[in-house]
C-alpha cells in the first residue's frame, strides 16, 4: 500500500452504527473515511469511485449482500481489502467470507482499539480473525467429511509453519516454536503462498483447514494475526 492515510469505506446499513465508527476513525491519525454505504450495491459503486484501502464490510445489506459484495470486490481491479465487521458470529459466514477474499473478519462488539489494530494489519497485507471464531473454525473443518487438500510440493518444514498459521499463532510465536529467525519465516511464508496459490495469508488458513492440519498450539486470547 503506497503512504499516506489508510482510506476506508465504511458499508453498514445501520446509519447509527457507521456514525460511530466514523467518529472513531476521523480521531484516529493515519486513517481517513473515503466513503460511507448503506446497501451493498452502493459499497461497489463508492469503492470504484474512491478506491479505499480497507473496506468495513457488513454481512447483511439490502440489494447485495457483504459476502457477495466482497466477492465482486476483491475480483475487481485495485481491489481493497476487505474487513468483516458483523453482529453474526456464524462459522458458514465465516467461511464464506474468506472464501470470497475478506482479509478479516470481526464482530462488532469489538475495542475500538481492538478495531484499529485490525484496519492497520489487514491494510498491511496481513489477515485477522477474532479467536473465537479461529478456535472453532479448525474444529468445525477437522470433523467436516470433505475431501482433504492435498498439500503435493510443500516441504516438512512449510507444512509446519502452516499448520502453526493455521493454529493462529502469530510470527514471533511460530519463530519461537520453530526457533527460526524472522527473515527465513517470511521465506517460508512467501513460498507457501505460491506452491498453494494463496492470495493473502487468509487463504493459507483456509488451505491449512482444508488440508485438515492438527491444532498443535492454541489461539492467543485476543485477536488472532496471521502475519
Amino acid at each position: 500500500m503506497s503512504s499516506g492515510a489508510i482510506r476506508v469505506l465504511l458499508a453498514d446499513d445501520e446509519p447509527m452504527f457507521r456514525a460511530t465508527v466514523r467518529r472513531l476513525l476521523d480521531a484516529s491519525p493515519g486513517i481517513t473515511v473515503a466513503a460511507e454505504a448503506g446497501t451493498g450495491r452502493e459499497a461497489l459503486a463508492l469503492a470504484a469511485e474512491h478506491r479505499p484501502h480497507i473496506a468495513l464490510m457488513d454481512v447483511r445489506m439490502p440489494d447485495i449482500d457483504g459476502i457477495t459484495a466482497t466477492a465482486q470486490l476483491t475480483a475487481g481491479p485495485h481491489p481493497p481489502r476487505v474487513l468483516v465487521l458483523t453482529t453474526f458470529d456464524l462459522d458458514d459466514h465465516v467461511y464464506r467470507a474468506l472464501h470470497a477474499g475478506a482479509s478479516g473478519f470481526l464482530l462488532k462488539d469489538t475495542t475500538p482499539p481492538r478495531l484499529l489494530d485490525a484496519i492497520h494489519t489487514v491494510a498491511a497485507g496481513e489477515a485477522l480473525l477474532a479467536p473465537t471464531v479461529t478456535r472453532r473454525l479448525i474444529t468445525a473443518f477437522t470433523n467436516r467429511p470433505t475431501a482433504i487438500r492435498s498439500l503435493d510440493g510443500v516441504t516438512p518444514r512449510e507444512r509446519e509453519v502452516l499448520t502453526l498459521i493455521t493454529g493462529g499463532l502469530s510470527n514471533p510465536e511460530i519463530q519461537a516454536a520453530l526457533h527460526i529467525s524472522r527473515a527465513t519465516l517470511k521465506t517460508h511464508i512467501g513460498r507457501l503462498l505460491t506452491k498453494l496459490g494463496a492470495r493473502d495469508r487468509a487463504q493459507l488458513v483456509i488451505a491449512g483447514y482444508q488440508a485438515r492440519l492438527p491444532e498443535e498450539s492454541s489461539p492467543a486470547t485476543n485477536n488472532v494475526f496471521f502475519t
